[in-house]
């Protein structure tokens, strides 16, 4: 699986002290949501994906928990939430009875798939969890984790067998081989490891790679390896040897995802060139390219039967596609990446949210629809503000150390500030709309005029950086912190 940055999930929840209980119609399942919520917008993130041995149910991983589809109908069967701190990766017991679901605190919960209800937790590692997979039997899993250890725990007590603490880097890929002997992990340092299931033995180390191995599975027969890394390349190894068979490089494009099929012909391959490529086996020669979607590639799936591959997107998408035709079948949307800041219009009709891979989204607050999209260099998104007559909207994001305002009804931009030094963190309208104060971690706080975009003032007392503020009512005090 991708290694996952851990920020706040993309869980937008409206309680009923904001608006009247009516007031949504719901797009989306109402499932697990927290006392006194009356909505979500949007499912989450994309976290990974995985199909049921039998084929009848599709496991998608997002930021808020996992969802379930009925691969027949392609219908949401279920939500499962829970009380995790941000999901992270996903795994699906061989039986198909217990989710393990990674989270950002470093906890791995054991959730029942049929009932919904909280098995137990695996409690060790110290840093966020990166992949999770089980031992074929369903008796053990694998964990890798930013604390640079890979854990096995007994899938039925929840209790730690073995720490694999080899390796001196964060670990961003595990898995299994068929026969469950084997454990191999891919770091941050593009080395492969691999271990004895039962001893925690090292057996050896596969180098080549010179960036982060995202993904690294074995062949359904055990005698190949096929690794993703961010370097750019696929690599094929033979897994008694070690030796390398296959080199296929991609570029300069990151693989996020790597996976073989059913019968083991076959291996895709997708990343950050937004399309899935499939190659055979056994020449790594190119079979086709199955493009359309518009963002990274997360995670890349088979059916069973091996006819079907499931894609996963930044762009917010799951696509299902044939996978001897290499035609796209089905779409399924309503997943974004994460949310970093949210603000009401004064009369409570627009909502706005801020995303952390550079996107702002409108939505009416009434029908929950959404109105309007911005793209344009905002990535990070780390605050949102309106004006009070609702007609303009300041961000700030990651780039440049700047804050744009955008026109609500035309969704163009109107102007940049320009002048901070560093990233801005918060953004706030006075009450007559005249003034904006910004925060910054260059330690300051600035005042601009709303209409010019011209910097009026500096306040420059802080020692530290900036990551609130706000005016008073009346528009005669400006609080930082």
């Amino acid at each position: 699986m991708k290694r996952t940055l851990f920020s706040i999930p993309l869980m937008l929840i409206l309680v009923s002290t904001l608006l009247p209980l009516n007031t949504f119609a719901q797009d989306y399942p109402q499932w697990e949501l927290p006392d006194g919520a009356i909505a979500r917008i949007g499912k989450g993130g994309i976290r990974g994906i995985q199909y049921t041995s039998d084929g009848t149910l599709l496991a998608v991983a997002s930021s808020i928990g996992i969802w379930l589809y009925d691969t027949t109908t392609l219908q949401e069967t279920a939500l499962f939430a829970g009380d995790i701190d941000g999901t992270s990766c996903m795994a699906l017991s061989p039986d198909g009875r217990t989710f393990a679901i990674g989270s950002g605190n470093g906890n791995i919960y054991l959730l029942d798939r049929v009932t919904g209800i909280p098995k137990t937790t695996l409690i060790g590692h110290t840093d966020g969890i990166f992949s999770i997979a089980f031992s074929p039997d369903g008796r053990t899993i694998a964990s890798g984790s930013g604390d640079s250890t890979i854990g096995l725990w007994n899938a039925d007590t929840g209790e730690q067998k073995i720490t694999l603490s080899g390796d001196r880097n964060r670990v961003f890929s595990v898995a299994f081989s068929p026969d469950g002997e084997t454990v191999i992990s891919g770091s941050a340092d593009g080395t492969i490891q691999l271990w004895d299931a039962n001893t925690g033995e090292q057996k050896t180390t596969l180098t080549g790679h010179t960036r982060e191995v995202n993904s690294v599975p074995f062949s359904p027969d055990g005698k190949t390896i096929v690794s993703g890394s961010g370097d750019g390349t696929i690599r094929l190894w033979d897994a008694i040897t070690g030796t390398q068979k296959t080199l296929i490089i991609e570029d300069k494009f990151s693989v996020n995802s790597v996976v073989f099929s059913p019968d083991g012909r076959t291996f895709a391959g997708g990343g950050s060139d937004n399309t899935i490529g499939l190659w055979d086996t056994n020449t790594g020669e190119p079979k086709r390219t199955l493009a359309g979607h518009t963002r990274y590639i997360d995670s890349v799936a088979f059916s069973p039967d091996g006819r079907t591959i499931t894609t996963g997107s930044a762009d917010g998408t799951l696509r299902l596609w044939d996978a001897h035709t290499g035609k796209h079948t089905k779409t399924l949307t309503g997943y974004a990446d994460e949310v970093r800041s949210v603000a009401f219009s004064s009369d409570g009709r627009m909502i706005a949210t801020g995303h952390y891979l550079g996107t702002l989204r409108l939505w009416d607050a009434h029908t929950r629809r959404q109105k309007n999209i911005f793209t344009e260099d905002i990535w990070g998104a780390w605050s949102v503000a309106f004006s009070p007559d609702g007609n303009t909207i300041a961000t700030s994001g990651d780039h440049k150390n700047i804050v744009k305002l955008w026109d609500t009804q035309t969704g163009k931009h109107k102007t940049t500030l320009k002048g901070h030094t560093g990233r801005v963190f918060s953004v706030a309208f006075s009450s007559d709309g005249r003034t904006i104060v910004t925060g910054s971690n260059d330690n300051t706080a600035r005042l601009w005029d709303a209409h010019t975009g011209k910097h009026k003032n500096t306040l420059s007392e802080h020692t530290s950086y900036v990551w609130s503020v706000a005016f008073s009512p009346d528009g005669n005090t400006i609080a930082t912190g």
